[in-house]
């Protein structure tokens, strides 16, 4: 891993320690994993990437002709 310097206002970083010490982890680890976040933003591991690439891979669809159904059809008893 590679050391960051970080040039921090006191308060925040107080606050900061503060959130740290309630999730039980260190301001490192938060920042840490903020930056891996940051990172992976945008990527095939983001969520909403992740829905996007499969459900444009699915054959699912109303197709390039639209759809062959109608309301009524698919509410007939």
């Amino acid at each position: 891993m590679t050391n960051l310097t970080l040039t921090i206002d006191g308060e925040i970083l107080r606050r900061a320690r503060i959130r740290a010490l309630e999730r039980d982890t260190s301001v490192n680890a938060l920042v840490r994993d903020y930056l891996v976040r940051l990172a992976d933003a945008g990527t095939a591991s983001d969520p909403l990437a992740r829905f996007l690439a499969l459900s444009d891979s699915l054959a699912a669809g109303s197709g390039p002709d639209g759809r062959s159904w109608t309301r009524e059809v698919l509410h007939e008893r």
